[in-house]
This record gives C-alpha cells, sequence and structure tokens, in this order.
C-alpha cells in the first residue's frame, strides 16, 4: 500500500518539471517556494507576462466599454462608471475616418482574418506623419487567400467588441488598463520580444539568409529573422545573433540568483536525433486548422548568447533555477511549477500558436479560452495573493489603431517612411538608427489583487516598461548600452498597493463571461 502511494506521488511531483531521486526529494516538492522570500520593492513577489500576438488597441478596445450586444453573442454591459477611454467614439471616427475605409464592428463569426501588413516600413508609412489615414493602402491585406468577408485591404480597419474579446473586456473593468502604450518601435513580433526584455534591438549579427527588411543597415533588427542555431528553426530561414556581452533581463535575474523563465508553447523536442538535434514537430488544431506550436521567432531569449537553450534541452532541477535548460521552457512546464508551489519571481508565458492571438494562426477566441485557463489557474493558486499578471503584446499586425505615437527614438536608414523616404525624424546624429518608435498603440492590461480596480491609465508606457517593473521590483539595476529601459514610463501608476485589494475573477474560457 504505501509502496502504491510513494510512486503515485513520485509521478505527480515528477509530472510537475522535477527531477526527483528519492522520497527526500518528492517531498521538496511542497517546500517553501525561494521567489517569496525575495526582497522586492512591492508587495509583487512574481510576475507572469502573457505576451501575445499581433492587436492594435483599437482593433480590441476601439469601443470599449460600449458593445453592441446582438442577441446571439455574450452580452456586455459596461459599469456607468468606468473611465473615459482614448478610443474610436470620440471626435466622429466611427463614422467620419479620414482613412479609405470607415472602421466597422467583426461580430463573433469572424473571428478567422488573415495577418495584415506588419513590417517596420509598411507601419511606418500608414501613419503618413501623424495623419494615420493609410492604413487600408500601406498595410491592409486582401484577396482569395485571405478571409476578409468582402473588404479586401479594408479588413485592416475591423475591430471587435465586449461580445467577442467579452474576457478582455471584463478584466479591464475588475482590474487596470492602460490606453496609452505603445509597441517600443516599428515592426513585427521579433523587435517587440526582443524589446520586452532588453529594450534595443540593436547591434545584431547577421548570420545566415536575406538581411533585406530583416536587419536595417546600423544593425538593428526590424523584420522577423529566426535566433542563430536554434534547432527548430524553418530550413533556409534568416538568422541573426547578438554578440557576447549583450545581456536582456534574464541576465541581469541570474545575476542575483532570482528564479525566472520563458515558457512557450511546442518548445519540448518532439524528437533528438542521433546527432543531439532537436525537433519540434508539436501541433494544435484551432479554429484556423493545423498549426504548428513553437515558433522560434517568438523566443527572444534564443537571440542572446548568455540565455539561450538552441537545443532545447530539458529541465534536470526545478523549474526557474539555472540548468542546462537555462531558463527556456515548454508552456507546460510553466503549469507544473505552478501546480507544484514553485512559481518563478518573472515569468514569460508564450502561447502554442493557435492560441497566441496572431491573425492567420489564431483568432480572437482560441486566444481567449487560453488566456482565461490561464489566469483561472493563476488565481487559484496560493501565489495568487502575490502575483501580479500583465497582459501585453509584441505588436499590432498593422491593424488600425487612431494614436499618433510619440517619438521618443529617431532614425534615417531606407527603411524609414514615417516623415519622408528614408526619415524618421531628422535628427541624423540619433543613437537609435533602425529602431524609429514608439510604433503603434497596443494592449496593455494588469492583473493582481493590488491593481486598480475598473482603471484606466493614460501614462506614458511601452513594451520596455514591463521590463523596467521587472527591475525596479527587483532591484536589478538597468540594462544601459541604449536600452530604452532608461526611458520607459512606469507601470506603478496601474497599481494601487495601500488600498482594497481587487477579488479573484473567474471566468468563462469560451464566452468569456464571469463563471458562476
Amino acid at each position: 500500500m504505501f509502496c502504491k502511494f510513494s510512486q503515485r506521488l513520485l509521478s505527480v511531483v515528477t509530472g510537475a518539471g522535477l527531477v526527483l531521486g528519492s522520497m527526500g526529494d518528492a517531498w521538496a516538492a511542497k517546500a517553501p517556494n525561494p521567489a517569496d522570500s525575495y526582497s522586492t520593492t512591492t508587495p509583487i513577489k512574481h510576475v507572469v507576462v502573457l505576451f501575445q500576438e499581433n492587436v492594435s488597441f483599437d482593433h480590441y478596445f476601439g469601443t470599449y466599454p460600449f458593445a453592441a450586444n446582438p442577441a446571439n453573442e455574450p452580452a456586455f454591459i459596461g459599469a456607468a462608471d468606468t473611465p473615459s477611454v482614448n478610443n474610436l467614439l470620440g471626435g466622429g471616427l466611427l463614422t467620419e475616418n479620414p482613412n479609405s475605409v470607415q472602421p466597422f464592428r467583426l461580430d463573433r463569426s469572424q473571428q478567422v482574418t488573415c495577418s495584415q501588413n506588419h513590417g517596420y516600413s509598411a507601419e511606418q508609412k500608414a501613419h503618413n506623419l501623424g495623419a494615420m489615414d493609410k492604413f487600408v493602402e500601406s498595410t491592409g491585406t486582401g484577396g482569395p487567400s485571405c478571409p476578409d468577408f468582402g473588404f479586401g485591404k479594408g479588413l485592416v480597419m475591423g475591430y471587435y467588441d465586449g461580445n467577442t474579446v467579452t474576457a478582455y473586456w471584463n478584466y479591464a473593468q475588475h482590474y487596470a488598463m492602460s490606453d496609452n502604450s505603445f509597441d517600443t518601435q516599428f515592426g513585427p513580433s521579433t523587435p517587440g520580444a526582443i524589446n520586452l526584455i532588453s529594450g534595443n534591438t540593436g547591434g545584431a549579427t547577421f548570420v545566415s539568409g536575406n538581411p533585406a527588411g530583416n536587419v536595417a543597415s546600423s544593425g538593428a533588427v526590424i523584420g522577423d529573422p529566426r535566433p542563430a542555431g536554434d534547432d527548430c528553426n524553418p530550413t533556409g530561414t534568416a538568422q541573426v545573433t547578438f554578440p557576447d556581452g549583450t545581456i536582456n533581463v534574464g541576465d541581469l535575474l541570474n545575476g542575483q540568483n532570482f528564479t525566472w523563465g520563458w515558457f512557450q508553447g511546442g518548445f519540448k523536442p518532439t524528437s533528438t536525433d542521433s546527432s543531439g538535434t532537436a525537433h519540434c514537430g508539436a501541433q494544435s488544431v484551432g479554429l484556423p486548422g493545423t498549426v504548428t506550436d513553437y515558433i522560434p521567432h517568438h523566443e527572444p531569449f534564443q537571440y542572446f548568447p548568455g540565455t539561450k537553450n538552441p537545443h532545447h534541452l530539458r529541465p534536470t532541477g526545478t523549474i526557474g533555477s539555472t540548468d542546462q535548460a537555462n531558463h527556456q521552457y515548454d508552456l507546460q512546464d510553466f503549469f507544473d511549477a505552478l501546480a507544484a508551489g514553485q512559481l518563478p519571481a518573472v515569468s514569460f508565458l508564450k502561447a502554442k500558436a493557435v492560441n497566441d492571438g496572431h491573425p492567420g494562426n489564431s483568432d480572437p477566441l482560441d486566444e481567449q479560452s487560453y488566456v482565461v485557463n490561464t489566469i483561472n489557474k493563476i488565481q487559484a493558486s496560493p501565489e495568487w495573493k502575490s502575483t501580479a499578471i500583465i497582459i501585453a503584446y509584441d505588436d499590432s499586425d498593422g491593424w488600425y489603431d487612431h494614436v499618433m505615437d510619440p517619438i521618443v527614438n529617431q532614425s534615417q536608414v531606407t527603411d524609414d517612411f514615417l516623415t519622408g523616404a528614408g526619415l524618421c525624424g531628422t535628427n541624423v546624429g540619433a543613437t537609435t538608427q533602425g529602431r524609429c518608435g514608439y510604433g503603434p498603440r497596443l494592449p496593455l492590461i494588469v492583473i493582481s489583487p493590488y491593481s486598480k480596480q475598473n482603471y484606466v491609465d493614460h501614462g506614458l508606457t511601452d513594451q520596455s516598461s514591463i521590463l523596467r517593473f521587472i527591475e525596479d521590483n527587483w532591484g536589478l539595476g538597468r540594462i544601459g548600452n541604449g536600452s530604452t529601459d532608461a526611458k520607459a514610463g512606469t507601470l506603478i501608476n496601474l497599481f494601487d498597493f495601500g488600498g482594497k485589494k481587487a477579488a479573484k475573477l473567474k471566468l468563462d474560457p469560451q464566452t468569456g463571461t464571469v463563471a458562476p
């Protein structure tokens, strides 16, 4: 009897991502979490960043908190005291928009769309010196292979409301959101992911493939080259790396022996050949069809020499600690660590491709299911009482947003077009060449017992503001070397560390409505 119980216990704990050699090790899974004892400047002991894909602020919150509420879709009624939001309802932008197609509502049956043009140059052209009126011509896509519902390139002007992205609107009602947070620079996924963890896309070394559209003449990453050496890169793709000595927030956390990890769907190899080369063949089925889970250029730590795990080696110790995995994990490892009571101090979560929100391989409903299930599990854990969940995005996908970003980083490379051909401002002495930004406005939501409630922050922030919050909370210092963490706005305004704590909010992952 004892033997069977021991085997069951060993199986449960081993499934939590721990390597166990004895029953004593098994009991260690219930030992105190070291992250709970780290010195922090706020009561937050755990930050979990849900880093999603390709959504502009107006695409999800363009009419917040007012939804159409048709009879066949989940209803949303905003609270009467919801703060004002800089959305499409002001200035007549829903019906007298300067773009060639007027904004229009996408309903819950139109969740599967194609991706828009979200290139570094295309997005600048869409902004058109701040007129914000060339989205259809510059970032819109359409055609026979694109589910565009008859709008062609005008699809780029479509937006969802609280009857489709219902969970996000409910989280905004109960916690804190920003309506003034931006992509650190123009461009697609890779620059956004790198800015999240280092605040600097400059200085990349091109390893293979065609640099055009991937790396600017200055050496800054502006496209989606893959991380050099990652076993799971598609064949023949452009690859870059950053030189030795280039650091990110993972290096700062390692310097003080804090637990952390990047957790990505499909990172665990499906096989490893005789040469030790990993293969990432896991796939999932969603509304867009069957999709391969792991996308290499969404994994920013793989670009850096100190934090990469190119062969996708599995952890040999406690999740979050330093071992052969080098803090790079499969998404399931996060949930195993959470269940074992060993949530790291800092966790970055990247969903499987089918759940990441990126049009073409994902959609708002598959995204919502993953986000809600993840937050429900975190809120059900003991760590919730000292956790901040940050929902953020890597880029806008080129979807329309009406707010012109403040330009804090000027650039004059041939890929720039914001203020003229080859121009993003006129300061040719700028040290941010190829990093024109801020870029498009993106959603940002903070969910925590310490979040302000039904609150909209108007303070200027960007992706590297998340980096700054982590640096400040754990006393890590700044990355330096031109990182935007030095100028990033603070997230502290979205928190209230002295007032009444925000309650848990359990939502239905399918409808996004409040669960019974």
